[in-house]
């Protein structure tokens, strides 16, 4: 009997964590420094989908995009100032926000919020 309520306590484990990993939503943002395109994403099943998303709305603009944020159930943001960027994510927009502009800060001067994004979750 023991070895069958191992089997079941173990069986539910499993099955619990795969219902939270099928909970996870991705997101992106991408950004091409020689045009200041950018591109973004949110709600996908995998980072690799949230940032070929993000990719392919910034290269719509642009050739020289690249994923600086990826984030997973929570926010993510893009600062960008006179002579660079940065980029930060967090479990809520303002986080999200202040993560970037402290990024592009040590970077450059007059940085700005340019785009955040959230998951839904």
């Amino acid at each position: 009997m023991r070895g069958l309520l191992a089997v079941v306590v173990l069986l539910a484990a499993a099955l619990a964590s795969g219902d939270a990993a099928a909970q996870d939503y991705y997101g992106a943002i991408a950004y091409s420094p020689s045009t200041g395109a950018h591109g973004w994403s949110n709600d996908h099943r995998s980072r690799g989908a949230a940032q070929n998303t993000a990719l392919a709305n910034c290269r719509k603009h642009a050739g020289d995009c690249a994923v600086p944020i990826w984030f997973r159930n929570a926010c993510g943001a893009l600062a960008v100032g006179a002579n660079g960027y940065g980029s930060g994510w967090g479990t809520s927009r303002n986080l999200a926000e202040s993560y970037a502009l402290q990024s592009c800060r040590r970077h450059t001067g007059d940085c700005a919020i340019r785009r955040w994004v959230c998951t839904t979750r």
